[in-house]
């Protein structure tokens, strides 16, 4: 499905890398684009042709004025004034994602949920390239679906969330993985069943002959089966007839051809249980495609595992520091802290998404023996688990590195896995977690 970009009318609202590219992408296609954003210096550093017409300032609805489709960016919540007036105007609102899916020539992979959508996407990738196709992948994961259009290739693998999927309609993926949904983003969503409607939109275009890849150990993922129209099939721990699962150090998927494919995890450099569920998410998509078993093998043996996302860092005087700060809502510590069996340090804090850290209390009892809260949701964090965990409140990142470091003994574990965003004191996770290694590495 295509639609008329020459001598339309679009408003693109935001101006970093997905607002940049879209921007591109409808100026090329001889679209009469305006793009808005409330910070000047994110309009200059985006580079763009003469002929897009830049504003400085988002809140004003006189700039619908002759719009015909606004694109907004993913961090632009629905409750915008320019929204909300598109919508009260009947003036059609679409994603990134959806913009690009029109124009796309080749199928799409499609990955979401609260935790492991970037490990997963670029596995899932990999598999593909490894065996031969040519293969973009990109999304929330990094590069705008919207510069794979015209880019020649034979699939696309795509990272999107739930902000990238409230504005979808056509947007039809072959193969959708729905890998599992915790809390999250309640700062943007009123409850989490907003959020998880979100995710399902994911499913919303696809046929009988697309294919729906769910987490069945998430009980709230597997009942969306009931409500898709898409053939469905599961990954989790136990054996199943149709399906895949863990046997040993070997992964099993029946389906969707009458033979086994048989993966050897022996070999395997992704640990924790998240990583456990990212893998069997990725190969049996990567199956349902119809890559070969080689091919998801060779993949497997050769990931490594993505920066930020429970990272060694280093080993110092017998203590290890892990560095999760892709960790950024409390399904996400739960996965990570469940990789250790105890005397872990945790670090937690930043900016706080609305996260419930009380349904962590009998996970860390066990495995954590100090929390050291930093940033703006220490306090908030402190009254949740505060009472049964020993623990220690400091102002930001680096006071809660030293502590840990002067906490910590041989053989213990430093894990930075706030379980809240960073925007209280860094641009973004990625910024938090070289500042992290920077403050390992001084230790």
């Amino acid at each position: 499905m295509t639609m008329k970009v020459a001598g339309v009318r679009f408003l693109v609202i935001g101006a970093s890398k997905t607002g940049a590219s879209t921007a591109r992408f409808l100026h090329s296609r001889e679209g009469r684009v305006r793009l808005v954003d409330r910070c000047a210096d994110t309009i200059s550093h985006a580079k763009l042709p003469e002929k897009i017409e830049t504003v400085v300032g988002d809140q004003d609805t006189d700039l619908l004025n002759r719009i015909e489709t606004v694109v907004p960016s993913p961090g632009v919540p629905r409750e915008h004034p320019l929204l909300r007036r598109a919508v009260a105007l009947h003036i059609p609102v679409l994603s990134e994602i959806e913009l690009a899916s029109r124009f796309l020539s080749c199928p799409m992979l499609a990955v979401t949920g609260t935790n492991g959508k970037s490990t997963t996407t670029t596995l899932l990738g990999s598999m593909l390239q490894t065996d031969g196709v040519q293969t973009f992948v990109g999304g929330n994961l990094g590069t705008p679906l919207i510069d794979a259009v015209d880019g020649g290739f034979a699939a696309a693998v795509v990272e999107v969330s739930s902000f990238q999927l409230e504005w979808v309609d056509g947007f039809r993926p072959r193969v959708a993985v729905l890998l599992n949904l915790t809390p999250d983003h309640l700062d943007r969503y009123a409850n989490v069943e907003e959020y998880g409607a979100a995710k399902t939109r994911i499913f919303a275009a696809q046929q009988p002959e697309d294919t729906a890849v769910l987490n069945r150990d998430d009980p709230w993922v597997w009942a969306q089966r009931r409500a898709i129209r898409a053939n469905a099939i599961s990954f989790g721990l136990d054996r199943v007839e149709f399906g895949t699962y863990t046997e040993n150090d070997s992964l099993i998927c029946w389906g969707p051809k009458p033979l086994p494919l048989k993966l050897s995890l022996a070999g395997v450099r992704l640990q924790g249980a998240h990583n456990r569920e990212n893998i069997m998410a990725a190969a049996t998509a990567a199956a349902v495609w119809g890559v070969s078993e080689a091919a998801i093998q060779r993949a497997l043996n050769d990931a490594t595992g993505l920066p930020h996302r429970l990272e060694l860092v280093r080993e110092h005087q017998g203590v290890r520091f892990y560095d999760d700060s892709k960790g950024t809502n409390v399904g996400a510590v739960e996965k990570s802290v469940a990789s250790f069996d105890r005397g872990v340090i945790l670090l937690a804090g930043g900016y706080d998404k609305g996260g419930d850290f009380h349904t962590l209390e009998r996970l860390l009892a066990g495995r954590v023996k100090h929390l050291v809260l930093f940033g703006a949701s220490a306090a908030k964090i402190e009254s949740q688990l505060g009472s049964g965990i020993p623990h220690t409140r400091v102002r930001d990142l680096a006071a809660a590195v030293g502590a840990a470091a002067a906490l910590a003994i041989s053989g213990d574990t430093v894990l930075l896995s706030p379980g809240c965003a960073s925007f209280d004191e860094f641009t973004d996770y990625t910024a938090r977690g070289r500042k992290f290694r920077q403050l390992v590495e001084a230790l």
